[in-house]
């Protein structure tokens, strides 16, 4: 009874194992057709055979000659083209070693192919890539998206089960459906754009929108921007936010230093953006030494330039002190000169040093990249980790400044020094301490400085100016008021260059400073004590 049933069920029985085997069967191979219409003919049609043989050839034979054209490892006769490497030549669709014709000619490609090159062998990735690569080149689809890789689309679509990957492809298969023949495709891509604001997808619909011709797609496409811009909107403003408060950390390390030694001597210390670039070239020196020495252990050199900083420009700013400064107190303006003078004198030791141009420090691996916040901002670990440090530093001085027996003696010195030096305090050993503290901290933020710009001679003039306003706006001596001010200026500053542009918003700056002063001059904290009454 068996047998008859198997020869009833033996037709359905074979078009089964027949639906089994198409189904498991791999994609369709790259044709010697293919190879040699993307080796040979005008820009568009080679363009149109890379698309048609990511959409329907073999992935890996694909990409690997894909990746030969792109190399120039391309030759091709009339009849076929070959991938030559090494003096070998191959069949492109088999693999197999062959003879390479007499006249084979070698094929060209120009900036556009090469582009195009390398957007089908990110296509290709979504065949044949793990997770990762496939979610980064249905990204990258996106951006390249036209009408012409719909079929690629729909391919990855069916067999992908990722759902992050898969709703990238379907954004970019909406993209690419932007520039379908039919107003109605049209206007559903620019709908579903909208839900999905990037800065991507912005610029999608601004193209489109530029050579739109139909009135009704261009209705749509204006409500679909509209959206995606106030959907963008607060990711800039948090963008500008978030700028202004990493310039304002970098002002804040600038300016602690100086809130010291002003505050308590009434230094103008015209060196101490010198200060702060001896600091830098330490760190600069320290990871030559782990480069050469400790290649092992180099993404942690910025821990063991730290201190190096701090101590190289805590000396220098101690001989400063004991030098020259000592004998120059109460009488400001042959300070100013004096360290004006030193600051060219430090600015030419570097230059005969290090040279005159500017010298390479690197991120470590754990300061590269960054956190993607929203769409369009991404908050990069090299200013998150400035901010942490300029607030770690300020509360260490705040610390040494209230607890500790220094903090006590710099707090009277500072308040009233005859009265101090009468009550035993050493008022020269403690302004030689607080001036190398105030240098040292300037060390410190040359190092964080040598982590999101360059490094050479001039690096301290570009701060000076600004430290010093934001020291004068807090209120001199005042912690408190030096991180208001240098937050404050920071985020102003931010927020104007997008309205005026980066001078004007400085001019302003110094405007909304001086007239703050004439209204308030002791700054937005006064100072306490006898000192405030002299």
């Amino acid at each position: 009874m068996l047998f008859p049933l198997l020869r009833t069920l033996r037709p359905w029985l074979g078009a089964a194992l027949a639906c089994t085997a198409l189904w498991q069967a791999p994609a369709q191979a790259l044709t010697a057709e293919q190879a040699l219409a993307m080796a040979d003919g005008d820009n568009n049609s080679r363009i149109a055979a890379m698309q048609e043989a990511a959409a329907t050839g073999d992935a890996a034979r694909t990409a690997d000659f894909l990746q030969a054209l792109r190399d120039g490892e391309v030759q091709f006769t009339g009849a076929a083209a070959f991938i030559v490497r090494g003096g070998e030549a191959r069949d492109p669709v088999t693999g197999q070693a062959v003879p390479l014709p007499e006249g084979a000619s070698d094929a060209s490609t120009n900036n556009r192919l090469r582009r195009e090159i390398g957007n089908a062998l990110a296509a290709l990735n979504l065949l044949v890539g793990n997770d990762a690569e496939r979610l980064e080149a249905a990204q990258a689809m996106l951006q390249g998206a036209t009408p012409e890789r719909l079929p690629l689309l729909d391919k990855a679509l069916a067999r992908e089960q990722q759902a992050d990957v898969k709703a990238a492809l379907a954004l970019a298969k909406s993209a690419a459906l932007l520039g379908s023949p039919q107003a109605e495709q049209r206007i559903d891509a620019a709908a579903l754009l909208a839900r999905h604001a990037t800065p991507a997808t912005r610029l999608l619909l601004n193209e489109q929108l530029a050579q739109e011709q139909d009135a009704q797609v261009q209705a749509a496409l204006k409500r679909a921007l509209a959206e995606v811009k106030d959907q963008l909107a607060w990711g800039e403003r948090l963008g500008v936010a978030f700028t202004g408060i990493s310039l304002g950390s970098i002002l804040l390390l600038v300016a602690l230093g100086l809130a010291i030694t002003y505050g308590l001597m009434g230094v103008i210390n015209m060196a101490h953006g010198e200060l702060m670039m001896i600091g830098a070239y330490a760190t600069y020196v320290v990871q030559g030494v782990f480069r050469s020495y400790l290649p092992d252990f180099f993404d942690w050199y910025l821990l063991a330039a730290l201190p190096v900083a701090f101590l190289a420009s805590a000396l220098v700013g101690a001989v400063m002190e004991r030098g020259v400064l000592r004998f120059l107190y109460g009488r400001p303006l042959e300070t100013l000169l004096a360290t004006w003078g030193i600051s060219l004198v430090l600015m030419q030791l570097v230059r005969s040093t290090f040279g005159a141009q500017n010298v390479a420090v690197e991120n470590p691996v754990w300061m590269s990249g960054g956190w993607q916040l929203l769409p369009n901002l991404i908050l990069p670990f090299n200013r998150l980790i400035i901010i942490a440090f300029a607030f770690a530093v300020l509360a260490g001085v705040a610390y040494l400044i209230a607890r500790t027996r220094l903090g006590l003696f710099v707090r009277g010195v500072t308040q009233n020094r005859p009265i101090a030096a009468c009550m035993g305090v050493n008022t020269a050993r403690v302004d030689t301490l607080a001036f190398a503290l105030g240098s040292g901290i300037a060390g410190l933020a040359g190092c964080a400085l040598s982590q999101v710009g360059n490094v050479g001679p001039d690096l301290g003039q570009s701060y000076i100016v600004d430290s010093f306003m934001v020291v004068v706006l807090g209120g001199v001596g005042q912690l408190a008021g030096t991180v208001y001010a240098a937050l404050g200026l920071g985020i102003l500053n931010k927020f104007l260059e997008g309205w005026t542009g980066a001078v004007l918003a400085k001019i302003a700056v110094l405007v909304f400073i001086i007239a703050f002063i004439q209204k308030r001059p002791q700054g937005i904290f006064a100072m306490k004590g006898r000192s405030a009454e002299t």
